[in-house]
């Protein structure tokens, strides 16, 4: 087997692919042994007719084309390998020189590769330096969330309902004076001022006492997910059975004493601070550091192929279809809701995707341009972080991984290795 670049215009190369005759008859031999059984030859049972006879009765390149896709995958990545090539997308085979028995097979590849990146001023970028400031304002929202998560519900029976108030509710549901299918429930826990159900429904609830029942009459809205039930009017019919209103705790040195390890209010309060204040530091570096990024990406030049832009807006498809997902939804749904079809959003991603691709593409220039690497221990680091993270056992992280996730996880942490490189040359006023 033997490889030539052929021709290269920016990501664009064109090599000749060389397989010696012995090779591709090897070839040609395996795609019979595969595919004999499909031909029905008078004279022979099905399977048993020679290579020969099934060449001539169906032409001489009856395999070739299988022969091809045997022999292909080893020469193509003999010819990566050889010429050095960093290919983005999957080989086309764009001509077929000479094939024939006892022939070398000759062929014609397209690959898109890489593209060369000219990278700019990269060291001593100046960037705008910001400071992270943290109120007593922020302090009162994270006691407000504590106060939140540490209230209880108290039982009521000497008033009616009130918003805020947690009810437990039977309904039935009617659409034309017939029950609809998913319109009833009981002892449903619903929270009155939630807007849980459709507009109208949870305020027609307050007032009403406890084992009363009420009539809502709503309407549900035109561009409801059932259509079968879209902008028509309904009835409830909702009995109380519980009513339970929100009791908040007192902000005081108890309640410090309660949520946490301090003994005072304002331990408490001192200990928030400071968490807050580390938190919003590492969210103004991070800031900043994305800023010098930016400019050291517009500082550079290259050419990103189509095909990785492509790819990189599919992979933002499956990550914003797997949040959807986490959220309880599917992209059937969100379709419905937004009007857009899926190519129509990966078209409004690729803007994105195309700044994603560069930025990667810059800084893995410039990773290998200084030279950066990740040694064996700050490796075996990395992964003992997320050993932890999962409460996974290191080595049964490492059986896990297969080499693809080694490898990007290795590129990961060269990104975030330059990146601190370059903020750390960075000029900050």
């Amino acid at each position: 087997m033997s490889s030539e670049l052929v021709k290269k215009e920016k990501s664009n190369v064109v090599i000749k692919l060389v397989v010696d005759s012995k090779d591709f008859q090897a070839g040609v031999d395996k795609a019979y042994n595969k595919l004999r059984g499909r031909f029905h030859i008078p004279g022979f049972r099905k399977g048993k007719a020679p290579k020969q006879i099934i060449e001539l009765n169906y032409g001489k390149g009856i395999f070739y084309e299988d022969a091809i896709n045997i022999v292909f995958p080893v020469a193509y990545d003999a010819a990566v390998k050889e010429l050095g090539l960093d290919p983005v997308a999957m080989p086309e085979i764009d001509e077929v020189e000479q094939i024939g028995d006892g022939q070398d097979l000759v062929m014609l590849v397209n690959v898109t590769v890489k593209p060369e990146v000219e990278l700019g001023e990269y060291k001593g970028i100046e960037v705008e330096k910001k400071e992270a400031v943290v109120g007593d304002e922020e302090v009162l929202k994270d006691l407000e969330i504590k106060i939140e998560n540490n209230a209880r519900y108290v039982n009521v029976s000497d008033r009616g309902v009130q918003d805020g108030d947690m009810l437990a509710i039977d309904f039935k549901g009617f659409v034309d004076g017939a029950e609809f299918q998913g319109g009833s429930a009981e002892n449903y826990s619903l929270v009155v001022g939630s807007n849980t159900f459709i507009p109208g429904f949870e305020e027609q609830l307050i007032g009403a006492a406890l084992d009363s029942e009420v009539d809502v009459n709503v309407d549900f809205p035109a561009d409801y997910q059932s259509e079968e039930l879209a902008g028509k009017p309904a009835l409830f019919k909702v009995k109380i059975n519980e009513i339970k209103y929100k009791e908040l705790p007192e902000l005081d040195d108890e309640f410090a004493k309660d949520v946490s390890e301090f003994d005072t209010l304002d331990e408490l309060k001192a200990d928030i601070k400071s968490k807050l204040q580390e938190d919003a530091n590492k969210k103004v570096e991070s800031e900043m550091k994305n800023a010098m990024v930016e400019k050291v990406v517009d500082a550079a030049t290259v050419e990103v192929p189509e095909v990785m832009v492509d790819a990189e807006a599919e992979a933002m498809m499956k990550d914003f279809e797997m949040q959807l997902r986490y959220q309880g939804l599917d992209m059937d749904t969100y379709v419905k809701f937004t009007g857009k079809n899926r190519d129509e959003m990966k078209d409004e991603m690729k803007e994105q995707a195309l700044k994603n691709v560069k930025r990667s593409l810059v800084l893995e220039k410039i990773y290998k341009t200084e030279g950066i690497e990740i040694n064996d221990e700050e490796f075996d680091k990395e992964l003992e972080e997320m050993a932890k993270l999962y409460s996974m056992d290191l080595e049964k992280v490492k059986k896990t991984l297969r080499p693809q996730d080694m490898t990007s996880i290795k590129e990961s942490m060269l990104v975030k290795k330059t990146v601190e490189m370059l903020y750390q040359n960075a000029k900050i006023a």
